[in-house]
């Protein structure tokens, strides 16, 4: 018997993967984060109007970005800089509360270790946040950054990574 986390494959992100990362962002935070945000904030944030393909596909380049596979369908996408910082993570709601998230952020800390990062940090949503907790990051701050002219809410997170000698 194998766990739904067993069958998760994670792996670099690749320009094919634009089209439907970018429909898993949308989909994240019009489906999932609506319950903690509202509908203007929604809007403000998923912004499908100013975002195409391309841009989207050479902003996920820039970043050292992976994309989280379910049976060869991409679930979720995440990413991580060489100094820890997380810019993305989302998940598909087709393939929520399945581990996914859970399975980036271990791999990206994994990733994070081995470029020698002090510790990992993220803006993240008030929907990741518990997540995010449970896997050891802790709040540092509460911010509301402005986007599209609309006020959010998230929580600038930290957790610091520890290497034995």
């Amino acid at each position: 018997m194998s766990s739904s986390r067993s069958q998760i494959r994670i792996r670099s992100y690749d320009s094919a993967d634009a089209g439907e990362t970018l429909r898993i962002f949308h989909d994240a935070i019009t489906v999932t984060a609506s319950a903690d945000y509202t509908p203007e904030q929604i809007a403000a944030w998923a912004r499908p109007n100013n975002r195409d393909v391309a841009g989207w596909d050479r902003s996920m380049l820039a970043r050292e970005s992976y994309v989280a596979l379910i049976s060869e369908q991409l679930a979720g996408f995440s990413d991580v800089s060489a100094d820890g910082y997380i810019d993305m993570m989302f998940v598909s709601p087709r393939f929520a509360r399945q581990g996914v998230a859970r399975e980036l952020l271990t791999f990206l800390e994994l990733r994070a270790r081995k470029m020698s990062a002090g510790r990992l940090s993220s803006n993240v949503s008030i929907t990741a946040r518990p997540l995010f907790e449970s896997l050891g990051f802790h709040v540092v701050d509460e911010q509301n950054p402005v986007t599209g002219g609309v006020v959010m809410t998230n929580f600038r997170m930290l957790k610091e990574l520890s290497y034995q000698a």
